[in-house]
């Protein structure tokens, strides 16, 4: 079941057995089935990060496992069990959706290690249920939510109907939009993690006519839903607004029924960094596309472990000091401006896009405003760590 993806592989299979001389990074998430785009775009920006480096990560040799968990919390518990016990790895890094993360959360924090979630970000991790072992370079599940109700309150939206999948990511970015956009709701539902066909939700949002449609379906349901939305004929008169949905990847499938959407994101290819341009260059030329936000805040993740694992010289047999180090480690983010909060989750900017034709009359995504600036989550009061 086990595929073996080994950075620099001459390096390593030449290195000494002893893990002083290597660092093992055990990669879960979901590669295969409608959510796996998010773990094949998110494994492509660790690799990527991997081949920047030449192969190291803070000096040392890297052998970097990955396996897919079948967006099955089971089964993501078995592989980072496997992962801990057999491949002896020093540190979990993935978790493409909430409710498989939890799962394996739950058996690395038993040893003490670190885990990174390079995608999901429940908000049983943030709060009073924070975890030291536990830190996250994408984002808190409730922060798109929150900058796009915090947008369409400034606006003057009424009225608009919420839909998601029924899980805890789905369930999470719904509630961060009621918190920031503090008014009354014409309908919120919450749909099977695995319906593709929409007629039903459609037909009651039509009912419902409300002054905007926002949506949370990540990777092949975005897809469906937004084909099926174009079908309805609803775009022509509810503005629709989404989270987590429209990407690079997605847009090109979705095409023109995406035109005059608008999306809230922590980063964009057209943030002027030195280090996001390093980051979009290298992918468009080792992956011959465009990036998008699962590679850069993967890579974001490589990048942090490279700072994490020099600080301490490549000591990392001490757990308790490289966790400490990833806490505090200073690295130049793809997005600019990025910290941990207490909880383990990125304080950062978020901004708002628009899905608009570009000069070859193709579906575009341009970088419209910031509408959160150095923002963390809800729940950080919570956290009694300091």
């Amino acid at each position: 079941m086990r595929a073996l993806i080994a950075a620099a592989l001459a390096v390593c299979l030449a290195a000494p057995a002893d893990a002083a001389d290597k660092i093992t990074v055990g990669f879960i998430s979901t590669l295969t089935g409608p959510g796996g785009l998010t773990g094949t775009k998110s494994r492509e920006g660790m690799l990527l990060g991997l081949e920047v480096l030449g192969g190291r990560i803070g000096g040392l040799p890297v052998v970097f496992l990955s396996e897919d968990d079948q967006q099955k919390p089971e089964i993501g518990r078995q592989i980072a069990e496997k992962y801990i016990l057999q491949d002896k790895a020093d540190v979990i890094v993935g978790g493409g959706f909430s409710n498989v993360l939890l799962a394996i959360e739950g058996v690395v924090a038993k040893e003490k290690m670190p885990i990174i979630s390079a995608n999901a970000g429940p908000s049983q991790l943030a709060g009073k249920d924070c975890s030291p072992y536990f830190f996250s370079t994408s984002w808190q599940g409730d922060n798109y939510a929150e900058a796009m109700g915090a947008a369409l309150a400034k606006r003057g939206v009424k009225n608009p109907y919420l839909l998601a999948p029924n899980y805890v990511a789905g369930r999470d970015v719904l509630t961060g939009f009621k918190r920031s956009f503090n008014g009354p709701l014409s309908g919120e539902v919450y749909t099977p993690l695995t319906q593709l066909d929409f007629a039903a939700e459609l037909a009651a949002v039509r009912a419902a006519n409300p002054g905007a449609l926002f949506v949370f379906y990540p990777g092949g349901l975005g897809i469906q839903f937004l084909k099926q939305w174009a079908q309805s004929g609803l775009g022509e008169k509810i503005p629709l607004y989404t989270a987590y949905t429209i990407d690079v990847t997605t847009l090109p499938a979705i095409g023109d029924a995406a035109t005059g959407s608008e999306l809230t994101s922590f980063w964009s290819a057209e943030l002027d960094t030195p280090a996001n341009k390093k980051f979009v260059a290298a992918y468009r030329q080792k992956y011959d596309g465009p990036p998008m936000e699962y590679a850069a805040q993967s890579y974001d993740a490589i990048m942090l472990l490279d700072a994490a694992v020099r600080s301490l010289g490549g000591k990392i047999e001490d757990r308790a000091a490289f966790v400490e180090a990833i806490r505090h480690a200073k690295f130049d983010s793809v997005r600019g401006n990025f910290h941990f909060a207490n909880d383990g989750f990125p304080t950062q900017d978020f901004y708002l896009e628009k899905i608009v034709r570009g000069a070859d009359g193709k579906p575009t995504i341009k970088l419209e405003e910031k509408v959160l600036a150095d923002y963390s989550n809800a729940y950080t009061k919570e956290c009694p760590l300091k």
